[in-house]
């Protein structure tokens, strides 16, 4: 079972893993972006680190919530409504419970990227965050929530699989033929945020 302090130090992983990758996403987002993912979301996290220092208690449920609150209130661009709404209703749909199952949250991701999905007007290969994030929540949600490293390895090769795309959605979709190349920056992040969920569960 998962309790708060498993997504305590989830969140806490992933401002650590975005403070260390800034630079590098900040580098994918200038060829296709406005180079600022990077420090953007590096902001947010750590806004969210604040925000459950504040907090120290909660459910898994509550703490998501709260993640995605500060994420949605301190981050430019689209990743902050993106990310927060990824893990607000991910937070919603693990309700109050004092722990949750890995299946319960496998299936509560898959109504976070669902949600993300429908907010950005995105699909699978528009190259997107989405192109980490199904396929991460598909290999979590067939082991029945067990494999949190195929999980992991699942949203770095959705990751890496958006070089040769073309874009479709956001900024680099005015780009057409010259976004294809480079790696979205939103799909590197989101890979980072399902490395950091295996790496507190201990898969990684």
């Amino acid at each position: 079972m998962l309790d708060a302090d498993f997504f305590r130090r989830w969140m806490t992983g992933m401002a650590a893993a975005v403070d260390r990758e800034a630079d590098r996403l900040t580098e994918l987002d200038s060829a296709i972006g406005d180079a600022d993912h990077g420090a953007n979301l590096r902001r947010g996290f750590a806004a969210v680190v604040k925000a459950l220092e504040e907090e120290p208690s909660g459910t898994p449920g509550s703490l998501l919530v709260l993640a995605g609150r500060q994420l949605i209130s301190t981050v430019g661009g689209a990743s902050g409504p993106l990310y927060g709404t990824l893990l607000r209703r991910a937070g919603k749909a693990l309700g109050d419970a004092a722990e949750v199952a890995p299946v319960q949250l496998a299936e509560a991701l898959r109504v976070g990227v669902a949600a993300v999905a429908q907010l950005g007007g995105a699909k699978a290969g528009d190259k997107t965050m989405l192109d980490a994030l199904e396929p991460a929540v598909e290999a979590l949600a067939e082991s029945l929530g067990e494999s949190f490293a195929a999980a992991a390895d699942a949203a770095d090769q959705g990751a890496l699989a958006t070089v040769p795309m073309r874009a479709r959605k956001g900024r680099a979709g005015y780009l057409g033929e010259r976004s294809v190349g480079h790696q979205d920056p939103g799909a590197a992040s989101a890979a980072l945020l399902v490395a950091t969920l295996a790496a507190a569960r201990g898969a990684r």
